[in-house]
């Protein structure tokens, strides 16, 4: 089935592993929630404090990861402190969600990518997020 998601095992809190259909990357911003969080919601403007897990479309390592790092990090959401696919993805969500987020090259990194990250300008990023707290 063309523009499946991949799949994500493991559950809050734990250092998520992904696995990726043989099909394309999913086209377009796309946000699966994993697990309904039952905490305050996260609003445009907040500071919210997550545990995230990026790999690029296919890849078999994550680019970035504060699980692997132990270390959440903290940012203005929805305000241009982190990429535009997370700005718009993430509020609306409660704290306690998990979510999956694929991120195309215009909502994530753009055409010139990271390349010392490993990210390509055309390269699909796939995030699972652990919303912690927001404020």
């Amino acid at each position: 089935m063309a523009n499946e998601m991949p799949g994500v095992e493991g559950g809050f809190g734990d250092l998520p592993t992904m696995t990726f259909p043989q099909s394309e990357a999913p086209k377009g911003l796309k946000v699966v929630e994993l697990v309904e969080g039952d905490g305050p919601i996260v609003r445009r403007g907040d500071t919210v404090t997550v545990n995230y897990h990026g790999q690029v479309w296919g890849g078999d390592k994550a680019f970035d990861s504060s699980f692997e790092r132990h270390q959440p990090a903290s940012f203005g959401i929805g305000v241009g402190q982190v990429i535009r696919g997370w700005d718009q993805t993430v509020p609306g969500h409660n704290v306690g969600s998990r979510l999956l987020i694929s991120i195309p090259p215009e909502y994530g990194y753009g055409s010139r990518g990271v390349p010392q990250a490993g990210i390509g300008g055309d390269d699909t990023l796939e995030f699972v997020v652990d919303i912690i707290a927001t404020r």
